[in-house]
């Protein structure tokens, strides 16, 4: 019923080098990421231009399908790629992606018979975290480009879509980590220190150290 289709189609300028290789706690952040989402997946794939950096993940890796189009673009090689119904398209710099909310947003697209359900908070919406339903989804994507629109957002008024909002969304994850971006190499650091610091809390023994 859902494919997650991880990002890492993008340029990676802010970091000066792959994001989504770049090693988080011992791995490879997409294999953290892809770790943590597979259990919901009926089909898991990543979407990548470069699919040689990318074998190692023995994993089907989709090229874009309209190169040069930006976010928008990779959302349509998503949608496009997908073969269930639902699709769960996601980005490969956050490694802290909630596999619960995941399940809540993909129950809410069925409760509330939606074509989408997107995270909306204060600084915009996550398209990003997002499920879509693909019959419903791809048509608008695909008529937009054509239109030579970039926005990601440029087809949303075209479809019912459930913004899932902040108070929802902290019942599953309360600090809001989904979000957190690993851009750059700062933010990179920062997230590697939450992520140390929620193992830390998870094992009081003693402090852990990458790869550890």
């Amino acid at each position: 019923m859902l494919t997650v289709v991880v990002q890492a189609g993008g340029e990676s300028r802010r970091m000066g080098q792959d994001k989504a290789l770049l090693p988080f706690l011992g791995q490879p952040m997409i294999s953290r990421i892809l770790d943590r989402v597979a259990p919901i997946a009926d089909e898991l794939m990543v979407t990548t231009n470069h699919p040689e950096d990318y074998r190692f993940l023995n994993l089907p890796l989709i090229g874009d399908c309209i190169p040069g189009r930006g976010a928008l673009g990779g959302l349509y090689t998503a949608l496009n790629a997908a073969s269930q119904p639902f699709v769960a398209v996601l980005a490969c710099d956050m490694p802290f992606i909630n596999l619960k909310l995941l399940a809540a947003q993909r129950d809410l697209l069925i409760e509330q018979q939606v074509d989408a359900v997107i995270p909306q908070l204060e600084g915009g919406t996550e398209p990003f975290h997002a499920i879509y339903r693909r019959a419903a989804c791809l048509p608008p994507v695909e008529a937009v480009l054509a239109q030579d629109k970039w926005r990601v957002d440029a087809w949303f008024d075209q479809v019912k879509i459930y913004y899932i909002s902040r108070q929802e969304i902290e019942k599953y994850d309360p600090k809001l980590l989904s979000f957190l971006n690993a851009n750059t190499p700062e933010e990179l650091q920062t997230a590697t220190k939450i992520a140390l610091e929620l193992k830390n809390e998870e094992n009081p023994s003693g402090p852990i150290t990458p790869g550890r």
